[in-house]
């Protein structure tokens, strides 16, 4: 069965050629494979350094340029439109993932014919930021999403899954690992080795993991239109009971409602409102961009 490994490249100019040689090291001879490598956009000399490996190794290379920064899961999911293999691996550009791991995934995927085998690192080298960073984004994919397992970009998947993922007609930000739960239950791990970064810095900002997060609550579950239902109702409870209360004090003692109380009754009835209206806010864009057909990723060039 031929391999298609998929690997989305930013600003990692200084690795591919290692990460392509260590590729080879750990298949060749043993697996038949191909590598397709997704420029998403990178600002340093990738691009001239995937056109060297396409001329030194036209047969085993594919080489796709996106227009701008699409993300890491848009580009994946431009790099299986392209795959040619019956198995498909993806992983990552900045040799975190060893490429000697590789065969750990195919064996498991050998014996237990597995949908998605994932590779989970067993000690993540990352600094702490980024670890608690990741933590928060499984524990909210697992909450918000109904996603139960573990996640990793280092992942082995059959050719039937990846051809569901490419024709995936969301438009809005992609989250491959809760398409991939909702696709198949028939996933398995495996433990592999991470290595610390070399070179540059991750594109995975503490921003653009919170940036990540907000997405996925969006974009795969309902779960803010529930809390925004919680919300208005102990709201109301709330408000019906200090009203019920000021009416009692006016009846019984004849207390008139206090200026402070007004105003706070006023805000938190305010900030509960435009709380709510965000939330549709966010929703209502969303379809906006399903509305207006933009696709999720535009290819400039491909070798």
């Amino acid at each position: 069965m031929k391999l298609s490994i998929v690997i989305p490249v930013y600003n990692s100019a200084p690795m591919l050629e290692e990460l392509f040689s260590g590729i080879r090291q750990a298949l060749q001879g043993k697996q038949d494979f191909e590598v397709i490598f997704v420029d998403d956009g990178s600002r340093d000399n990738s691009w001239e350094k995937l056109e060297a490996l396409k001329k030194n190794f036209p047969d085993a290379v594919t080489a796709i340029r996106l227009s701008r920064n699409f993300g890491q899961h848009n580009a994946i999911v431009c790099g299986f439109g392209f795959v040619k293999g019956e198995i498909v691996l993806t992983m990552d550009d900045d040799l975190q993932h060893p490429p000697a791991e590789i065969p750990k995934l195919l064996e498991k995927f050998k014996e237990t014919n597995a949908d998605v085998v994932y590779g989970i690192p067993k000690n993540r080298q990352h600094g702490a930021l980024r670890i608690a960073g990741s933590y928060f984004l499984r524990k909210t994919s697992r909450y918000a999403a109904g996603n139960t397992g573990e996640g990793s970009s280092f992942r082995l998947l059959k050719r039937h899954i990846v051809e569901k993922i490419a024709q995936q007609q969301q438009r809005t930000m992609l989250f491959i690992d809760e398409i991939l739960h909702w696709y198949t239950g028939n996933i398995v791990t495996i433990d592999v080795e991470h290595h610390a970064r070399r070179q540059g810095r991750s594109g995975y900002t503490m921003f653009r993991l919170i940036g990540l997060v907000l997405d996925i609550v969006v974009n795969h579950s309902a779960l803010p239109l529930k809390l925004m239902t919680w919300i208005g109702l102990l709201s109301s409870l709330l408000t019906f009971a200090l009203g019920v209360r000021f009416i009692y004090r006016k009846l019984m003692y004849d207390v008139q409602p206090g200026f402070t109380a007004q105003i706070v009754a006023i805000l938190f009835s305010a900030s509960v409102l435009m709380l709510c209206m965000g939330i549709v806010g966010q929703y209502m864009y969303k379809l906006f961009l399903l509305q207006s057909r933009r696709p999720p990723f535009l290819i400039d060039k491909q070798i």
